[in-house]
């Protein structure tokens, strides 16, 4: 055993070596996940101190699970919790389809030139932020935005957008795909191009429709990516969107948009900063989220899928 690792060692030693210039591409991406991805774990002991800006993280007492214990006692943290799966899991069911269904009508175009053009369009609100977002939709959504101005030329009664708490999370799902599916769908579009065309001749040859060849070439193939990027989403659930609801929101529907984020952004600038205590909170959610990730992976291999790591 004492010269076999040594022996491991030096085998490994030589096939880096021997494969230098792939490991030096990767080198600065190494370099910036370890500065800034792993780097700041070292925050993650807030979550077991009580905070002193004297201190700073290494200096601050220790207080055990104390965090924990007022993180789990306030109403309004499980509250935010809800809200946050509720509005989350209605991304699933709503928002997670668009980019595929607008990945397979794209790659049904015959004309290069129009599917490109349709590309563009669809992909270019991707590259614009949520404030600007939000001050088109407040534009056009308000009591006297463009679609109540409409409203009233035609005699109707004015409707309250932006201020009713059964519309907003609609808002939310169709604002955030219009915004991300051209851009999510290029992943989609990149796992089409690699189907081997002969699988179509063949559905062509045996005289299937259009239809037919979506459902039983282009499908099957696009499973596994659909499958991945179910995967991930699911590990997300308890991450809701802050910027995007940040931004939308408002006081008369603060009772429906309070997602864990934003209450973690409240409880962290909104007061006296605790930091102990919104670090609880983080560590909370990302291991609920690494709980999802985990349990969905294991879903998608026991349904047949070949899960993240194959």
């Amino acid at each position: 055993m004492k010269q076999t690792i040594p022996r491991k060692l030096s085998r490994l030693g030589r096939d880096i070596w021997k494969s230098r210039a792939i490991y030096g591409l990767m080198l600065p991406g190494l370099i910036w996940f370890v500065l800034f991805a792993y780097g700041p774990m070292s925050g993650l002991l807030l979550a077991f101190k009580t905070y002193s800006a004297k201190g700073g993280i290494w200096g601050s007492p220790w207080c055990g699970w104390e965090n924990f214990m007022y993180v789990f006692r306030d109403a309004a943290f499980l509250r935010s919790v809800f809200t946050t799966l509720r509005i989350n899991i209605g991304r699933l069911l709503f928002q997670f389809p668009v980019p595929i269904i607008l990945a397979l009508l794209l790659n049904e175009c015959a004309g290069k030139r129009y599917k490109k053009a349709a590309q563009t369009i669809f992909t270019f609100p991707y590259f614009l932020s949520w404030v600007i977002v939000a001050s088109l939709i407040t534009n056009t959504l308000s009591m006297d935005g463009l679609l109540n101005g409409v409203l009233s030329m035609l005699g109707l009664d004015k409707v309250n957008f932006l201020g009713s708490s059964r519309l907003f999370a609609p808002i939310l799902y169709i604002t955030e795909s219009w915004k991300s599916a051209g851009w999510n769908a290029i992943i989609y579009l990149a796992a089409l191009s690699g189907i081997d065309m002969d699988q179509y001749e063949a559905a062509k040859l045996d005289g299937a429709s259009r239809w037919q060849t979506l459902v039983h070439v282009t499908l099957p193939n696009l499973k596994p990516t659909i499958i991945v990027m179910l995967v991930l989403s699911i590990g997300n659930l308890m991450t809701g969107g802050f910027e995007q609801i940040f931004n939308l929101s408002n006081p008369a529907v603060a009772d429906v948009c309070e997602i864990l984020d934003m209450y973690i952004y409240r409880v962290t600038f909104g007061s006296v900063p605790d930091f102990g205590f919104s670090m609880a909170i983080s560590l909370f959610r990302s291991v609920v989220n690494c709980f999802f990730l985990v349990a969905a992976d294991w879903g998608a291999k026991k349904l047949g899928g070949t899960g993240l790591f194959g």
